[in-house]
């Protein structure tokens, strides 16, 4: 007996020796990057060790995307499909190594399989036994499945990476939308009640007779078009609070806030953006369209595998007896060596068709990857354009409020003089109220053009040697406190 289990031991350890592996091994895809960015930026590191969220200062938003890092359903969903992945992996992995299963039964009766005996005698059988079942992976059939199944688990990380860097970035985005929303509304409210305050004067003096009843109903309309705006601002502002409060994982509802301007987050540095060779390391939606394209790879190889026969081993040793009292004895010994090679002769081209498949879904798979690139310099380079021109655009419009400003007080004293009509009054008052909305709101979009660089980069920005010292990939950056896993897989 031992010696055949010796034998059986050398026969699979040569097998496993000259299986191989079927389909190609995976490389990530080489693709043209650019030297450098087209807008110019900065190469130093004035800000590379800044967590982006200190540019802001402002611990209300700090405290929003801790929350939401805590309460999103997206994140949510994003942790519980890496615990199915890693659980899939987990299965896969195990079809590599033996089963062992046990077996015990006892019978008693007078009849045998498949026939009765009627008053026949009475019989007594009793098993126990364990089975060791075993299938050589020939052909890397089974190797390949685990390949594919670890890759897909680390694409369900970087997935929930992706996942992260854009719910802060969204939670940044509305937040800074609320405070936009709130200036303007200031904006409305202060225009409303100067137009309540000149219709009622202009209402007296059409009393005395010393204006016409035009302007009186031209004031009018001024002060409906302040309080529709309000109602609108009024409206968007609601909503902007129930966005965030979803993003936060709560009922919608109010949501604090600083009472920080705007302005005050207008003096940033300039950004050191890196190489764009750097930017294939930093965006997780890369890295998760390269993992895959790995898992979609190793997937050709279960498909070629299965084209070939499949071989199992068997060994079965136990005890069997008729006599429950003599059970344990070693003349009940029971043993049994069994191997079965199992291959297709005629499948009318099923497997090579399958084959086809799994490498078609594998080009698909490839463009994909190329595309994810292209799209990630592109949202840079849309980035720094935006980063550039609301720059130069936010400066003009705080001039034009400026003369918005002048040219409403002057024209107001000209129509008190007697001057003018009360058309330039209104074309001026009107002109200031829609410049001065426009400034806000270019300032907030400056703002958040950082925050779309941001998630551009892939959660932060860092130099050469810090990615260097991360081991080629830098992670996106997140508040400290976070509950955000970690990599499953370490």
């Amino acid at each position: 007996m031992g010696r055949r289990l010796r034998r059986l031991c050398l026969v699979l350890a040569s097998i496993l020796l000259a299986s191989c592996a079927m389909g190609p091994d995976y490389e990530r895809p080489e693709v043209p990057v650019p030297e450098d960015y087209l807008v110019p930026t900065v190469t130093g590191a004035s800000i590379a060790n800044l967590d982006w969220w200190e540019l802001f200062d402002d611990p209300v938003l700090l405290g929003l995307i801790e929350t939401a890092l805590v309460n999103n359903k997206e994140m949510a969903i994003a942790m519980a499909r890496i615990e199915e992945a890693r659980a899939a992996l987990g299965f896969t992995r195990a079809d590599q190594f033996p089963n062992l299963d046990g077996r015990a039964s006892a019978d008693r009766g007078n009849t045998i399989p498949g026939v009765n005996v009627p008053g026949g005698s009475i019989s007594e059988t009793f098993v126990l036994a364990a089975s060791l079942s075993f299938e050589v992976d020939l052909w890397g059939k089974l190797r390949r499945s685990t390949e594919a199944a670890r890759a897909e688990l680390l694409a369900t990380v970087e997935a929930r990476n992706v996942v992260t860097i854009t719910l802060v970035s969204d939670v940044a985005s509305v937040y800074l939308l609320l405070l936009d929303l709130d200036h303007r509304v200031e904006i409305a409210k202060r225009t409303r009640d100067t137009r309540q305050e000149s219709l009622r004067i202009i209402e007296a003096r059409f009393d005395k007779g010393t204006v016409p009843l035009i302007d009186v109903n031209q004031a009018e309309i001024e002060l409906g078009d302040a309080v529709a705006e309000l109602a609108a601002l009024e409206r968007q502002r609601e909503q902007a609070e129930n966005l965030l409060s979803v993003l936060l994982g709560q009922n919608p509802g109010p949501v604090a806030r600083s009472d920080i301007e705007t302005e005050d987050a207008l003096n940033i540095p300039e950004i050191p953006v890196g190489l764009p060779s750097e930017l294939l390391e930093r965006r997780p939606d890369i890295r998760q369209a390269s993992e895959s394209l790995a898992a979609q790879t190793a997937r050709i190889g279960v498909a070629e595998a299965l084209r070939f026969p499949s071989l199992s081993l068997t060994g079965t040793l136990g005890l069997a007896s008729d006599d429950l009292d003599d059970f344990i004895s070693s003349d009940n010994k029971v043993w049994g060596i069994s191997a079965d090679l199992l291959g297709p002769i005629f499948d009318a081209g099923r497997n090579r068709s399958r084959v086809e498949a799994e490498r078609a879904r594998t080009e698909q798979l490839l463009n994909a990857y190329q595309l994810t690139v292209l799209q990630a310099f592109q949202e840079v380079e849309d980035s720094l354009i935006s980063i550039q021109t609301y720059r130069r655009e936010a400066e003009a419009r705080e001039a034009q409020v400026t003369a918005a400003q002048s040219a409403a007080s002057l024209s107001r004293a000209r129509y008190d003089g007697g001057v003018t009509s009360y058309l330039e009054v209104l074309e001026s008052e009107r002109s200031l109220f829609r410049t001065e909305l426009l400034a806000s709101s270019t300032r907030r979009e400056q703002i958040v053009s950082i925050v779309t660089l941001y998630k551009a980069l892939g959660g932060g920005w860092a130099t050469s040697e810090e990615i260097e010292e991360a081991g080629g990939f830098y992670p996106a950056a997140l508040p400290p406190g976070s509950t955000a896993a970690p990599d499953p897989t370490q």
